[in-house]
């Protein structure tokens, strides 16, 4: 078998590639797993060093936009795991054209490819941000999509073209929508890393607006066992939310932070809400938990914990990523996707 992950010096996909190539996935045992990643400030070989030597992995430093590389590395291709995307919502209200030229274009790039390759199964890792927001309940996969960012709203484009392939062609497309992710190898300029290392470095961390912002924090080994269980078992065609089950205001979550690093409210420092600023996100994982058995196993305070431990040892990780290309103190981070 030979999997194709975009993205996959990225947070979450990095994850993904460590943990087929650990074994932690006996359906994948074996399989060569091919990484297609552009290496923008996002990507980071390092992330992929524990499994670097592994049998069967292979590293492909290219842009998902480019049809040419995009068909060579589909040769063979059983699984398609589409990671790759621009990701971070301060940057896309800056510049909204990486977004729609990397998540729109180069999605349907890969789709094209994966098409006349013939592959079995394209899994189009998505986000819940493509539902707007809401103040009560949770959103179900058939919610109408309502993106408030450039970056949701390119991801929202995404996951309409994958669902047109797969109506249009037969392609067998699987969408996921997964909640704010957390975990170790994550970039610093989102909320739970940033806020980390600023405090770890002594410095105060920014909290948006009013801090009353609620997001449903997911563990990226959560998320990527739900991906696997997609990959292996999902319905062509269907969408899948991947949800954690925490829900936490952004100040709540800040309280839990200041509290696991050892400080108080004064490193706290308040700043103007982000524009069209989404102000709950709450999705169901019924649909599968129900078909597939997925259930969130990392608990939220063990997790957060664990993560903290993680970047207390990791220094050298991402003290060069912050000095590079982080925000800084005036700029609050976004989520975890």
């Amino acid at each position: 078998m030979r999997i194709l992950v975009t993205g996959g010096a990225g947070f979450i996909g990095s994850h993904y590639v460590r943990q087929v190539l650990s074994g932690h996935h006996p359906a994948f045992a074996g399989a060569e797993v091919v990484v297609l990643d552009k290496l923008t400030y996002a990507g980071n070989r390092e992330s992929l060093r524990p499994v670097a030597d592994q049998p069967g992995f292979r590293f492909v430093h290219g842009d998902v936009r480019d049809p040419a590389l995009v068909t060579e590395v589909m040769d063979g291709v059983d699984v398609v795991v589409h990671f790759a995307a621009e990701s971070h919502v301060d940057r896309s209200i800056a510049e909204a054209s990486d977004f729609v030229l990397t998540n729109v274009v180069g999605t349907d790039t890969l789709l094209q490819a994966a098409l006349a390759a013939g592959v079995d199964k394209f899994v189009h890792v998505s986000t819940d941000e493509v539902y707007g927001s809401l103040e009560e309940g949770s959103w179900t996969e058939d919610h109408p999509l309502d993106p408030n960012s450039p970056y949701s709203a390119s991801k929202a484009s995404s996951d309409l073209l994958a669902r047109a392939y797969y109506r249009t062609h037969g392609l067998p497309v699987c969408v996921t929508r997964c909640s704010n992710n957390y975990g170790p190898y994550q970039h610093p300029e989102k909320l739970v890393p940033l806020f980390i290392t600023n405090l770890l470095d002594g410095r105060p961390v920014p909290l948006y607006g009013d801090g009353g912002n609620v997001r449903d924090w997911l563990h990226v080994t959560d998320h990527c066992r739900g991906i696997q269980l997609v990959a292996e078992s999902g319905r062509a065609g269907e969408v899948y939310n991947i949800g954690g089950g925490t829900e936490l205001s952004n100040r709540e979550l800040t309280e839990r932070l200041l509290d696991a690093v050892g400080y108080d409210w004064s490193m706290v420092r308040p700043v103007a809400d982000r524009k069209g600023h989404d102000r709950r996100y709450s999705v169901s994982h019924a649909k599968i938990s129900e078909e597939l058995g997925y259930r969130p196993g990392v608990d939220f305070a063990e997790g957060l914990a664990a993560t903290v431990d993680w970047y207390r040892k990791h220094r050298n990780w991402w003290e060069p990523l912050k000095t590079r290309s982080a925000p800084t103190e005036s700029s609050p981070g976004s989520g975890g996707h």
